[in-house]
């Protein structure tokens, strides 16, 4: 899904946009509807953003919703987003697991875009290893390879990263999720003695 969002969305499209697309297309119908509750939309940081709505809006993507209804109700226009696979059930399973990408922890107070490029960075986390194109991963997060950069500095210091590499002769990009199971700060570990 990500990958057909990037392609269909605009290129200048914000991170915000393409959160609320994917949130939009993985919780559709099979009429192209979908309702977002104020609630996601508030832990999203999105709650009364009319602009990511209005993007989506002129680049045809979906019908401009109403702000005043709550739940949010929206129309896609984009019918291949509801044609990919897997099925909705799949689909609402994954909508979840985008706002809490494992294994990677977002802080409940990051900026969309730093949200967005946590969740592409966990979709190529494998048990291969988390590795990916530099190429790609700035196509799905909607930035040049070097905002990715910024981007995923942004996650190391926020915690989200242990650490990531550039690997320039093959364009590839190394990160290392920060541990799930932080340690308070000032707490000691008695286990270890």
């Amino acid at each position: 899904m990500l990958t057909h969002l990037a392609s269909t969305l605009g290129c200048i499209t914000s991170p915000a946009a393409r959160l609320l697309a994917l949130q939009c297309a993985l919780r559709a119908d099979t009429h192209g509807c979908a309702r977002l509750p104020a609630g996601l939309l508030r832990g999203m940081r999105l709650h009364r953003r009319t602009e990511a709505w209005q993007e989506l809006a002129q680049d045809g993507w979906l019908d401009l919703p109403d702000p005043r209804t709550a739940p949010l109700q929206v129309r896609l226009l984009d019918d291949a987003a509801l044609n990919q696979a897997p099925g909705r059930s799949a689909r609402r399973r994954a909508a979840h697991w985008a706002l809490k990408p494992a294994p990677l922890l977002v802080a409940a107070a990051a900026k969309p875009a730093d949200r967005l490029a946590a969740l592409v960075l966990a979709a190529h986390t494998t048990a291969a290893g988390p590795a990916a194109d530099m190429a790609v991963v700035a196509r799905l997060c909607g930035h040049s390879p070097q905002q990715t950069g910024v981007l995923l500095d942004r996650l190391v210091a926020g915690r989200t990263l242990t650490v990531w590499h550039h690997q320039r002769d093959t364009d590839e990009v190394h990160w290392q999720p920060a541990p799930l199971h932080r340690p308070v700060p000032g707490s000691a570990d008695t286990s270890a003695h």
